[in-house]
């Protein structure tokens, strides 16, 4: 049971990694490159909403997904008894 176990927590794991890689994908390459023409039709704090994405909001959006992937991995942990106590 052990090693299904920890099968398992591997999966779970890979998943929330691979969702917050398309989640950092889609706003940094999405959102700064691909559709930077259409965002610039948009105003954000003064800034073409594109611009901005490719300058600064993909760095927070990667902040975010980096304290939310430590928020999730705790919970991961909690839920398959691997967390530190």
């Amino acid at each position: 049971m052990r090693e299904k176990n920890a099968r398992d927590y591997w999966a779970a794991n890979l998943r929330l990694i691979f969702s917050y890689l398309v989640v950092w994908f889609v706003v940094s390459y999405g959102f700064g490159i691909l559709l930077v023409d259409q965002l610039n039709a948009i105003q954000f704090f003064g800034f073409k909403l594109g611009f901005w994405f490719a300058q600064q909001g993909s760095i927070y959006v990667f902040l975010i997904l980096i304290t939310m992937y430590a928020h999730s991995m705790n919970k991961l942990d909690k839920k398959f008894d691997v967390d530190e106590q």
